[in-house]
């Protein structure tokens, strides 16, 4: 089969690229920015990619166009296949149909922890020797690839509640018809494609509908929305982590130690390098999705003893006298202050005085939107010092961080940014750069002033 994929170059399409190329598929792929690594990665395993949408691309006569989310109608090459009414389908449902089928798959869901979590679990069947296929929305440390197709039957999945494409507004993760299904927690995001959380709630529940009562449900037991989408309905045993009743952990010690327990026993002791209780409830999750296909609680808290973390995860990019410059993915309020408590928790470990100044593009849809400006502050209040960049905003980022005081700074320009963090900065400092893009190459910069600035 030939396959032309409209919006490649995003993660979870380029993945679907390199699962259809290793499963014998011819591919092509199209997307408005062609620019390393995914295009470098796509092109090193000869997928031929296009920039752009023209509608020329239909001389290619694929069997079928699968269309991204990105792809919207006005796009040239999308109302040429809907004029000629030529057959096309969304990634999700292309995935579901063409690799899913007749698998066992694992699928990780949450507003929060979806992608770490994904990588534990396929590095715990990894290390059990279960050799799973897997798609995740970043790249795991320990594969450094984002997916793969695997030996049959595993197949582990980062299921994304964010919708399927223009023509299929249902969550991605309700094409995937999971065994086993990793709820992780829920809260509001997504405010250009949800009304309100209730909204999500009902696509978390249309999940839940789709696991087999052969199967198993793992959801977060200390989230009341995750209980609440719960009582409509449950056809699946569930099992609840962060619970007394479930997967539980203990407190983790300053050498990375902490206790895993269920229904009340001990099953080992996970030792790891991770920060946060949030990574630890990520871990419990993993370990009872990988126990349900068949590995034993030892085995997957062995696993963690290696587990690298995922690229853009408090990512430390490099240090320059002394300063040390971190990347990290969040881009909502709860990710922003989970983060830097684990930072924080790294850096009250240490014998001297440190300091974290938290470097924050809002650049998400919903951040972008203000939904979320009157929680900023708060999640904030952690950082010794806050700089924001407010360039594209449709509100006032100023005001929203007015109760930090002067510890708080917004810069409209990206140089001015990078210079301030740079004056300011001192050896022993830490400076967490938080965004969900790549913030215009903001960490090469840094490191780079830093250096010549401080040298």
């Amino acid at each position: 089969m030939h396959i032309h994929i409209l919006g490649i170059c995003g993660t979870f399409m380029g993945g679907i690229a390199a699962i259809a190329n290793a499963a014998g598929h011819t591919v092509t792929g199209c997307d408005a920015n062609v620019y390393p690594p995914m295009s470098s990665q796509l092109e090193a395993q000869g997928i031929k990619l296009i920039e752009g949408y023209d509608a020329g691309q239909l001389s290619l006569a694929p069997d079928v166009f699968v269309i991204g989310n990105v792809v919207t109608r006005g796009n040239p090459l999308m109302e040429e296949i809907l004029n000629r009414g030529l057959p096309y389908i969304s990634g999700p449902q292309w995935l579901a149909e063409n690799v899913l089928r007749g698998r066992w798959v694992l699928a990780v869901a949450g507003t929060h922890g979806k992608t770490t979590t994904t990588a534990m679990l396929a590095w715990m069947l990894e290390h059990a020797g279960l050799k799973p296929g897997f798609l995740i929305g970043g790249v795991p440390e320990n594969f450094g690839v984002s997916a793969r197709i695997g030996d049959a039957p595993f197949f582990v999945i980062e299921a994304d509640e964010y919708d399927t494409a223009f023509f299929d507004k249902r969550s991605k993760f309700v094409h995937y018809s999971p065994r086993t299904a990793v709820l992780n927690n829920l809260e509001f995001d997504h405010a250009d494609i949800f009304a309100d959380l209730a909204a999500i709630e009902t696509q978390f529940h249309h999940l839940v509908r789709t696991v087999p009562a052969a199967g198993l449900l793992v959801s977060n037991g200390a989230d009341a929305n995750l209980e609440r989408v719960l009582t409509r309905g449950v056809w699946t045993p569930v099992e609840h982590f962060v619970s007394a009743n479930g997967w539980s952990a203990g407190t983790q010690s300053a050498d990375g130690r902490f206790e895993v327990g269920f229904k009340g026993k001990s099953q080992g002791e996970i030792q790891w390098n991770l920060l946060g209780v949030h990574n630890q409830s990520n871990a419990l999750a993993a370990i009872a999705a990988a126990r349900h296909a068949g590995v034993a609680p030892a085995v997957a808290i062995e696993s963690l003893s290696d587990f690298e973390n995922v690229k853009r995860r408090l990512e430390l990019r490099g240090a320059v006298n002394g300063i040390s410059v971190y990347d990290d993915f969040a881009h909502h309020p709860t990710a922003i202050a989970t983060t830097l408590a684990g930072l924080r928790g790294k850096t009250s470990q240490l014998s001297h005085p440190t300091r974290i100044f938290a470097v924050l593009e809002p650049r998400s849809n919903t951040m972008k939107s203000g939904v979320f400006k009157d929680a900023l502050a708060k999640s904030l209040a952690d950082a010794d010092h806050v700089f924001c960049y407010g360039a594209g905003l449709g509100w006032d980022p100023a005001a929203a961080l007015a109760p930090l005081g002067a510890k708080a700074e917004v810069h409209q320009d990206l140089a001015q940014l990078v210079d301030a963090v740079v004056r300011s900065a001192k050896a022993g400092d830490h400076v967490l750069v938080m965004s969900n893009g790549g913030f215009g190459g903001i960490h090469d910069k840094l490191l780079h002033q830093l250096g010549a600035r401080h040298g």
